[in-house]
């Protein structure tokens, strides 16, 4: 939104009121007064007119490691919530950057900036999303061909993209997906009746979980890791 917009609307007034403001520089743009309000503002600049704070929003990037047994959400009636699990001030303005089953583990990352979290969760941005998994039955050279070849699923009417599964032992792999469809992991799994006993996320693009960080504990992303998405 246009700066001169977000404070007519903001504070009621008239176009012409707006612009004395300008012309007087009473209109503060991040800590700068400025003289004409044509240019376009996010959610997170700091406005401030004649002393009052018009928008003081801070953007919040959170790393999470999900244990088993929390839903990816911001509220839930019966269980608890990975927003549980988080102590900040501004926590009810997180939302989720790419869901996490209910039992499936690992890195979630949670913010307030609308725009970022489309950058990671748009599937045509091809976010490479990477996993230990482990399974009921062997893992097999067959289960890593179809893995690169792609899935049809039929309700959505669409073939996975191209995954790279790396076995690492008879029942456990890596596997590196493009995509976040529903339960796709296990849907893929699915096709050889093929069970995952245990799912845990590693890493979405160049943020990798801390092997230090316990489960259901957070931190802050780094500014490097905000921007390397």
């Amino acid at each position: 939104m246009r700066l001169d917009r977000f404070i007519e609307s903001t504070l009621s007034f008239s176009a012409q009121s707006v612009r004395e403001l300008f012309v007087q520089r009473l209109v503060q743009l991040n800590g700068v007064a400025i003289s004409e309000g044509r240019g376009q503002i996010s959610e997170f600049c700091h406005v401030v007119v004649d002393g009052k704070i018009l928008q003081a929003r801070t953007p919040i990037y959170v790393m999470l490691n999900k244990p088993k047994g929390c839903v990816s959400a911001t509220t839930d009636k019966k269980n608890p919530t990975v927003l549980d699990l988080i102590d900040l001030p501004g926590k009810n303005q997180l939302h989720l950057a790419g869901r996490l089953d209910f039992n499936t583990t690992g890195l979630l990352l949670l913010t307030n900036d609308g725009r970022w979290s489309r950058k990671i969760t748009q599937p045509q941005q091809k976010i490479p999303k990477r996993y230990w998994v482990q399974t009921k039955d062997e893992i097999t050279a067959v289960h890593v061909q179809k893995f690169l070849e792609g899935f049809y699923f039929q309700f959505e009417n669409l073939t996975t993209l191209p995954a790279q599964l790396e076995i690492i032992s008879s029942h456990t792999a890596y596997l590196t997906i493009y995509e976040g469809r529903y339960h796709q992991i296990k849907r893929m799994f699915g096709f050889f009746n093929n069970e995952v006993v245990n799912l845990h996320r590693l890493s979405m693009g160049s943020i990798y979980l801390d092997v230090d960080l316990a489960p259901g504990k957070s931190r802050d992303l780094t500014a490097a890791e905000v921007i390397a998405v």
